[in-house]
């Protein structure tokens, strides 16, 4: 089994927010495995599919950011998924724009939503893909992380989530997360 968890915050206000690269990897992997409809459940928005036989989970929390960990927490202990099965998408400020970086498991960094689910799951060993977002020069990191990309960032934050939504769909092709971090990082 593979969860793959998206973070961000639900809602049309939030869509194309920079806080919001795991729901778009999310959205990208969606169209790229031909998947059309997302089921509400476990507090979260989520696809279950299978590929070459793995079952595929794609999963938008709805809790907001700092809940997120509940919802990866009802999934998992319902479909029994363990840590190892796991990969979190999370936007991070310590990177340029589209800049990715593949992680195997460590602390939260500073991003809560990651903070909630290591509390939720008591483990911080899942595999992540951070996209960067780069830290803001002027504005608060609340209101960086709020708002949409420039029109000239935005082609360079697209990379950043076809380049994540592609390590996602090589690690369900069966590359292991060692592969991975080679080639992408």
């Amino acid at each position: 089994m593979k969860l793959i968890v998206g973070l961000g915050n639900p809602g049309k206000k939030y869509d194309r927010t920079k806080h919001n690269m795991g729901f778009m990897t999310i959205d990208k992997l969606m169209e790229e495995y031909n998947q059309t409809q997302m089921k509400k459940d476990f507090e979260a928005e989520y696809c279950k599919f299978k590929v070459d036989g793995e079952t595929v989970f794609l999963v938008k929390p709805l809790t907001f950011m700092n809940e997120s960990g509940r919802a990866v927490k009802f999934l998992t202990g319902y479909y029994q998924i363990k840590p190892e099965e796991i990969m979190v998408i999370q936007d991070d400020l310590d990177m340029p724009i589209g800049k990715i970086r593949l992680r195997a498991k460590g602390s939260a960094g500073g991003h809560n939503g990651i903070k909630s689910i290591i509390a939720s799951m008591g483990t911080k060993d899942f595999k992540r893909i951070k996209i960067g977002i780069q830290h803001p020069d002027k504005q608060t990191v609340v209101n960086w992380v709020l708002t949409p990309f420039t029109k000239d960032q935005a082609p360079v934050a697209l990379t950043g989530i076809d380049n994540a939504a592609s390590a996602v769909k090589d690690w369900i092709a069966g590359d292991t997360f060692d592969q991975l971090m080679n080639k992408y990082n």
